[in-house]
């Protein structure tokens, strides 16, 4: 099996252009995929370990988690579920920020990730010290991220928010006559800005998949499937936000699929997400919402190519060697707990179910 090293290049206002890359995993072979199923599920019970697995990452991923006892979710409730399940190893499917975020509200527990180098463009994109600066100018602002940041990013904030929960806590806090500094995704604060009326200062991140939706592409598919209802994150450019039928998470647009009486969808998010639409909804049909002209090489390349770096081999060979362990610095877990924990508080205050606070 021979994997993909893949180039990304991304930028925003006020950074410097970078780049990264990604090691994606080749396919098994139908044989070898039955064999490392069955050394996975059998290592998962000698290390005592769960398997958390976001939305965004292989099928067999997500139904490896489901079959041994595990989750597939959002990032949020991946951290959650680990939390509470009495496992002492978490195994991480998506990318760094998620099994930080484990790490943070489970510091006792050991958590794995198939790959270390699996990262997020909104996170690479907020660097701790930079953003420290930013939020030092603004002092009188309360400082509010999203889930895709750093450990360290999210113990210099108030709040950190997942897309679900992120409009009714900015106007709550808006309601107090707080002023926000926002970070990063710059598509998110702008929705969550315009929905809200509140005074945000936003940090110009975004998101490599979400940012490359098209809107000509996308008119022009709608017009071909004229009875298509379409289901965006609101990560996406404001031009997709004002077409779609349905704005939310991860959770909210899998609830949506299910629940809307339409046969087809176009999706706007991570392509990743399609499996557990399909499998909920068998009768239905899902797009991708296009990211590229008549022409390219692929009209819809809506997948993070970090979250690709997850696969069966890598995640296999972790539970043998005990290898890419998730380590926070413990000084930094007090205070980055401190907002997610705010978080989870209002959730209950308003009564939105923890299980719905899906992010990217």
């Amino acid at each position: 099996m021979n994997d993909k090293r893949i180039s990304i290049v991304y930028d925003h206002p006020g950074l410097a252009t970078a780049a990264a890359w990604a090691e994606v995993p080749s396919e098994p072979t139908p044989e070898d995929r039955l064999e490392l199923f069955a050394r996975i599920k059998r290592l998962l019970v000698e290390q005592d370990a769960v398997l958390l697995a976001h939305y965004y990452v292989h099928p067999d991923l997500q139904d490896l988690a489901e079959a041994t006892g595990g989750i597939v979710s959002d990032s949020l409730d991946m951290a959650r579920f680990g939390h509470q399940h009495k496992a002492s190893t978490i195994v991480v499917a998506g990318v760094r920020f998620m099994g930080e975020t484990a790490k943070i509200l489970n510091p006792e527990k050991r958590v794995l990730m198939p790959d270390l180098a699996a990262e997020c463009s909104l996170d690479l994109g907020c660097p701790a010290d930079e953003f420290s600066a930013f939020c030092d100018e603004h002092p009188d602002r309360t400082v509010v991220v999203y889930a895709n940041t750093s450990a360290a990013v999210k113990a210099r904030a108030d709040w950190m928010v997942t897309s679900s929960i992120a409009l009714p806590l900015v106007k709550h806090l808006a309601a107090q006559g707080k002023k926000i500094l926002w970070a990063p995704d710059r598509h998110l604060g702008a929705y969550v800005q315009e929905q809200s009326g509140a005074d945000m200062l936003l940090w110009q991140g975004a998101c490599v998949v979400h940012d490359e939706y098209k809107t000509k592409e996308l008119i022009e598919m709608k017009a071909k499937y004229p009875d298509a209802r379409i289901l965006a994150h609101p990560e996406s450019p404001r031009s997709i936000i004002k077409l779609a039928d349905v704005v939310g998470s991860t959770t909210q647009l899998i609830r949506a699929a299910e629940q809307i009486d339409a046969r087809v969808f176009i999706v706007a998010t991570d392509n990743g997400i399609l499996h557990k639409m399909r499998t909920l909804c068998p009768d239905k049909q899902f797009l991708e919402a296009p990211t590229s002209g008549v022409g390219a090489n692929c009209v819809s390349c809506s997948h993070c190519p970090w979250m690709a770096m997850n696969g069966l081999k890598n995640l296999a060979q972790v539970l043998e060697t005990g290898t890419n362990e998730i380590v926070v610095d413990p000084a930094i877990i007090p205070r980055a707990v401190l907002p997610i924990k705010r978080m989870l508080e209002f959730a209950k205050q308003i009564n939105l179910p923890t299980r719905s606070l899906g992010n990217a």
